[in-house]
């Protein structure tokens, strides 16, 4: 935060001519520090599209084994029948970080009504150390065995919102998932 009161103070001092300069210099800036760019991803989070009815996918396999790093492992057979939050994460991504405050505070809320998984490939102890310093509480797995298909993706972040018959009803890149138009469709998912 600091970094941008410096650079608005140095753009009150120059000239016009260099006040673009400057703008090149705080655009490459946000590119190579990645704290500004989670930053800046924040900022431009939007909340994630609902997938119609007629495009939602079934679960074809509940064959998913995950290593729980800061709770009990899970079986996703286990969760069948029950509204379900995937999210696929690392650290070092900065869409991840920019939209990991919203996912907890969403967790904060809906933790009793919604299972939360947030899986990443990272060690227990990177995690760890990660949730620690941002006071994180989510649930963190490694994969044991293969998601099922349907939750395959190669980008992160990507979350998913299963609902009680196994229908993937959200899937999205990077989001704000602590929204009111997200916290009312959860609401009527567990109402089902």
């Amino acid at each position: 935060m600091l970094l941008y009161f410096c650079v608005l103070i140095l753009i009150m001092k120059f000239t016009k001519k260099r006040f673009f300069d400057l703008l090149w210099v705080v655009a490459i800036a946000i590119v190579i520090i990645p704290s500004s760019r989670a930053w800046l991803l924040k900022v431009i989070s939007f909340s994630p599209s609902i997938e119609n009815v007629s495009e939602r996918i079934p679960i074809s396999s509940y064959d998913w084994k995950l290593k729980g790093l800061n709770t009990s492992d899970v079986n996703f057979e286990t969760l069948k029948n029950k509204v379900v939050f995937v999210n696929f994460w690392a650290t070092w991504c900065p869409g991840c970080v920019a939209e990991k405050p919203s996912i907890q505070a969403l967790y904060n809320d809906y933790k009793n009504k919604v299972v939360f998984l947030t899986v990443t490939n990272e060690t227990k102890e990177v995690v760890a150390a990660y949730f620690q310093k941002k006071g994180y509480n989510l649930p963190a797995y490694n994969m044991i065995t293969r998601e099922p298909k349907e939750l395959s993706t190669e980008n992160i972040p990507t979350s998913f919102v299963i609902n009680k018959k196994g229908l993937i009803v959200i899937k999205s890149g990077r989001a704000d998932w602590n929204t009111d138009k997200i916290r009312d469709f959860l609401d009527s998912l567990l109402a089902d």
